[in-house]
């Protein structure tokens, strides 16, 4: 039977069974893309965008998500505070006017997403300097003091990836970013070389032939300098700030299965290798890559690009790094589960990504759809998908030290009331991102055993060292807890048990 009918046809199982695949595991990514370029944020007062920002991560916590794609350069822009780029037109209305306020999105962001127990990564587009709507540049903006080093395209401008000074400053930008802010994670998106419009060609013809680099077609050329962009970005991000994960989410095709390439997908759609020149399999396999969020934005059913189809590839051929899918909200509540026309695909396609090996999250484009709840979307991972805590999954490369165990833990009388208390672990002569910043609290009743998989059994992630007990467990509770403690990559420590009996 063909890959693809063979897939669909497990998967029409799973949605007349209505058998949710490892509900709860222990380590999962769950994120959303929380973008600018929609112009959500344009000209809005401060006071009511850091209440707007707000609310949308407390709907997104209460969903079970746990890490924000913020983005933060546009257009060769700014959403943070930045001596080296203008202020964004997609956040105050206007390139380079500094909001009416003095404050810094991005710093914001962080702040709130960590007091949410979420991860915050920062969003760059790299090489597009102009978008179509935007018809003013600021005096400090590149395309205004360096207009020879970049390729216009339409109504777009875009940095020339071929010409090396470029790609020097798009990773100063990254250096910045990294150095200045606590992210934790770093993030591109799908746009290098840009998506063709017909008649178009994009003029670099003049920089090949200039420095073509022992390459004789200009495509080939173009993937590299692509690749040696990567290659450096991550370099950067790696040098400054080892811990920060280094992400990228290309478009949802790779390459087409063809003779030319028989271990492409069983699709017919536009290609990130052709089209985008981006090779991202082969900075996989270089291990330029902490995670990779392909975007899958297609239901299962289409015909060009079958998300069932991909999403299998990707897990099969993506192994090489920590591989997320990028899930399109509206499209996926526009068509109906192929074997229960009663609901959207949401559970098709989460019980798919949960299936497969070699998928460890999903992460949903956009944000706001979540939020807003369309067709229950947010419900179903709130009470379904993801109603239990979930830690980050830890990328192959790091290869840092888990932190040391949690110290004298026991049962504390105070003013209040019984707490749970312990003191940090030891942390000699360890890195700062190796030692202990949150600890998980995990209840077990009376008699059952201790197992730490079981992500039912977790009743806190917490920055602090105690926990007040739960008096939903009754006053006179009797149960084992154990504690570990996590590092600033989630890496957990051994654990600790303390039987507690109240009385």
């Amino acid at each position: 039977m063909p890959m693809k009918r063979t897939i669909l046809a497990f998967f029409l199982l799973l949605s007349v069974t209505g058998i949710c695949l490892a509900s709860g595991p222990k380590r999962e990514f769950r994120g959303a893309w929380i973008q600018a370029v929609n112009h959500q944020f344009e000209g809005v007062p401060t006071q009511e965008l850091k209440q707007t920002l707000s609310d949308q991560l407390d709907s997104l916590q209460a969903a079970g998500i746990n890490t924000i794609l913020f983005q933060v350069r546009v257009e060769a822009d700014a959403l943070y505070k930045s001596s080296l780029e203008p202020w964004s037109a997609f956040l105050t209305g206007r390139q380079g006017q500094a909001p009416d306020e003095d404050w810094d999105p991005l710093r914001f962001m962080i702040d709130q997403c960590h007091s949410r127990d979420m991860e915050l990564h920062a969003w760059i587009n790299p090489f597009r300097a102009k978008t179509t709507s935007t018809t003013m540049l600021a005096a400090n903006h590149q395309a205004s003091l360096h207009p020879e080093r970049m390729v216009r395209y339409g109504g777009l401008t875009l940095f020339n990836p071929g010409l090396k000074e470029n790609r020097d400053y798009i990773c100063s930008i990254a250096a910045d970013i990294v150095t200045r802010y606590d992210i934790d994670g770093f993030h591109i998106d799908d746009y290098f070389y840009p998506y063709p419009e017909d008649g178009l060609s994009f003029n670099d013809n003049a920089t090949f032939r200039k420095d073509p680099r022992g390459f004789s077609s200009i495509g080939d050329w173009r993937r590299d300098n692509i690749s040696l962009f990567i290659e450096q970005l991550y370099e950067t991000v790696k040098r400054i700030k080892p811990w920060v994960k280094f992400g990228i989410s290309p478009f949802g095709i790779y390459r087409n299965q063809s003779e030319a390439y028989p271990a492409g997908s069983e699709t017919n759609g536009f290609e990130s290798y052709s089209g985008l020149y981006a090779d991202i399999l082969l900075w996989i396999r270089n291990g330029w890559v902490d995670y990779c969020i392909p975007q899958v934005y297609w239901n299962t059913g289409f015909k060009k690009a079958d998300y069932s189809v991909l999403t299998e590839w990707w897990s099969k051929y993506g192994k090489g790094c920590l591989m997320y899918i990028g899930q399109d909200v509206e499209r996926t509540v526009s068509e109906k589960d192929p074997a229960d026309r009663n609901q959207n695909q949401e559970r098709h396609k989460l019980n798919l990504q949960r299936s497969l090996d070699g998928l460890s999250g999903s992460c949903f484009w956009p944000a706001l759809p979540v939020v807003n709840n369309i067709d229950g979307f947010r419900t179903v991972l709130s009470e379904e998908y993801y109603n239990t805590p979930a830690l980050q999954p830890v990328p192959k490369s790091f290869k840092f030290k888990a932190p040391g165990k949690v110290r004298k833990l026991m049962v504390v009388e105070t003013s209040n009331g019984p707490v749970l208390f312990w003191t940090a672990p030891k942390a000699k002569r360890v890195e700062d991102y190796e030692k202990a910043c949150r600890y998980v609290v995990y209840r077990f009743e009376h008699g059952q055993s201790v197992d730490l998989d079981d992500t039912s059994c977790i009743v806190a992630i917490t920055r602090n060292n105690y926990y007040e007990f739960n008096s939903a467990f009754g006053e006179k509770e009797k149960a084992t807890y154990v504690v570990t403690a996590l590092n600033r990559s989630d890496m957990e420590s051994d654990p600790v048990r303390c039987k507690v009996s109240l009385q």
